[in-house]
């Protein structure tokens, strides 16, 4: 078993590489061999995603002893080869991908793939492309995937049909290419300040930098922040997003509703490195950490970011833009609690990280079900679920499928109800879900981070920005759900098929677990966030992990 458990860490980017790759060699007509070789993957993603959790949980001691599996491509040791890094952090990030993007692929095969050219293959590259970018333990690797999604994503978001759509997509595509450049400018300056792009040797040299080079450094830093705060939706850099999550197609952008997750990653794994902790070494007069990794950066950040999004909510017109107003939100959370700093502050986050996607996934799919209860000449004008002109046109396009695959649902207006229902008590934080449970533990180790007895003014102001969001958010849903059921002159009961509900109620049992199995979860969650405040065993891993086999060794063997 060791023999191919020792590549285990690669699987979750050539399972997906080799997939939409080989997806692209069939013709366009030949669309169940296409189906099925996606969801095959898409399985064995989510199979490989489960194996390497165990592993970070220490499931595989013999391999990696300390729960951290470094992988070396080509051979060479880090920091002058290419590295992939699997510990507890990243291996929940690849969990939650595999399974969001098993079910919303599950999803898109009803009616949505067959509305774009090579849908299943840019679903598979935008899969690969975070897979990477939780994995790669380099900056410029991390640069490379997130490009590799962000073209994958250019493609998806303008899937589909309709003004609105194009419109959306294109300033998406315009904002991101800037933040491309942004982040290449950041990564190149860092580079020629410390001479390293690995990111654990990065922080091994980063305390002792010359004060020239340390100036040049945290110029690079900040703007290399700049850029990962654009991916994660925080303000001000996020005005684009709503339009275009609110106008992609719903499996589009359920599955990117752990792209902003993909930016909120960075910072925290960059940032609990570069941090001072225990056991590392660091320069007098020198701050420890640059702009905007700084605690107080994130929490300014954060708490901005979540006011708007909160406000967002409560002026959206459509159940899908909505949704991405509460994306908004989620991120502004999780900016301002690791602003907060603590390993059990981190450990909560990633607690609330994992339920918001959960929510916002479900949400994006119910969306576009709920939109089809009105009548054709009420439906919400440039809304995903209406493949016409924002304008109204009554002609539809002929690309746009008339009937969808799966066997028909019975009381599907109580399935719309309920999950929407479900949807509003996750997202918003209400009882007895796992949102409640997520926003619990965020606000209760806010409080025990305290030293002493007087409470700081900033964890009052989290718990006042938490607590109400949770307000407005219950108030803006309950809205929106009262105006889709029930102010409606007449509804129309839609065909909802088992391929289109399964996904929705698994993402929402799954928040029931998660609710259920708090305490495991939190254990497994709370290590991480430790190992996040305490990142040495990371470095030491990465820097003193030796390949299985030298590049010299194998040459001469041939």
């Amino acid at each position: 078993m060791s023999g191919w458990a020792q590549h285990l860490p690669l699987f979750p980017i050539v399972i997906p590489l080799l997939a939409g790759a080989g997806m692209l060699l069939f013709a366009d007509a030949q669309r169940t061999p296409r189906t099925v070789v996606a969801l095959a993957a898409a399985l064995a993603n989510l199979l490989s995603a489960i194996a390497l959790a165990d592993m970070a949980g220490g499931g595989m001691a013999d391999i990696w002893p300390e729960g951290i599996a470094v992988y070396l491509l080509g051979g060479w040791q880090a920091p002058f080869g290419i590295v992939l890094v699997v510990d507890r952090l990243s291996a929940v990030m690849l969990l939650l991908n595999a399974v969001l993007a098993l079910v919303t692929l599950v999803y898109a095969q009803a009616r949505w793939k067959r509305i774009g050219p090579h849908f299943q293959s840019l679903f598979q590259f935008i899969v690969m492309g975070i897979n990477g970018a939780f994995l790669t333990g380099d900056l410029f690797n991390l640069f490379v995937f997130v490009e590799v999604l962000l073209a994958a994503s250019y493609g998806l978001a303008l899937h589909g049909l309709g003004v609105s759509r194009v419109r959306a997509g294109l300033h998406y595509i315009v904002m991101n290419l800037a933040g491309s450049f942004v982040f290449l400018i950041g990564v190149s300056l860092i580079y020629g300040a410390s001479g390293t792009l690995n990111m654990a040797d990065l922080a091994a040299r980063a305390p002792f930098l010359a004060d020239g080079d340390r100036i040049l450094f945290e110029t690079g830093a900040a703007i290399l922040g700049v850029a990962f705060l654009l991916k994660a939706g925080a303000w001000p850099l996020n005005f684009w997003l709503p339009q275009t999550y609110g106008a992609a197609a719903p499996p589009v952008a359920a599955m990117f509703s752990i792209m902003t997750k993909v930016g909120v990653y960075a910072m925290l794994r960059l940032g609990s490195l570069l941090s001072p902790s225990p056991g590392m070494p660091g320069l007098p007069g020198v701050p420890g950490i640059p702009a905007p990794f700084g605690e107080e950066w994130l929490f300014g950040i954060g708490i901005a970011t979540l006011v708007l999004g909160t406000a967002g909510t409560l002026i959206a017109q459509q159940p899908q833009r909505l949704a991405a107003y509460c994306i908004i939100a989620s991120s502004g959370t999780l900016l301002a609690a690791l602003g907060l700093g603590g390993a059990e502050i981190k450990g909560a986050a990633l607690f609330y990280l994992v339920s918001s996607v959960l929510g916002t996934g479900a949400l994006f799919m119910l969306s576009e079900m709920i939109e089809r209860t009105q009548q054709p000449g009420e439906a919400i004008a440039g809304s995903a679920a209406d493949p016409r002109e924002s304008e109204g046109e009554d002609e539809l396009y002929s690309d746009w499928p008339d009937e969808v695959v799966g066997i028909v649902i019975p009381a599907a207006m109580a399935f719309l109800g309920m999950s929407f229902s479900a949807c509003t008590l996750l997202v918003a934080g209400l009882p007895p879900l796992s949102g409640f449970v997520a926003k619990f533990l965020l606000l209760a180790a806010a409080l025990d981070s305290v030293q002493g007895t007087v409470v700081p003014g900033l964890v009052w102001v989290l718990w006042a920005a938490v607590l109400g969001s949770s307000l407005i958010g219950v108030i803006a849903l309950c809205r929106m759900g009262m105006r889709l059921f029930w102010s409606q002159g007449e509804i129309v009961t839609p065909q909802l098929h088992l391929i289109e509900a399964a996904p929705v109620a698994t993402l929402l049992l799954l928040s029931v677990a998660l609710t259920a199995g708090a305490g495991p979860a939190m254990d497994y969650l709370g290590l991480a966030g430790q190992s996040l405040s305490s990142p040495r065993d990371y470095i030491d891993a990465v820097l003193s992990t030796n390949p299985l086999f030298s590049p010299a060794s194998r040459g001469a063997g041939q």
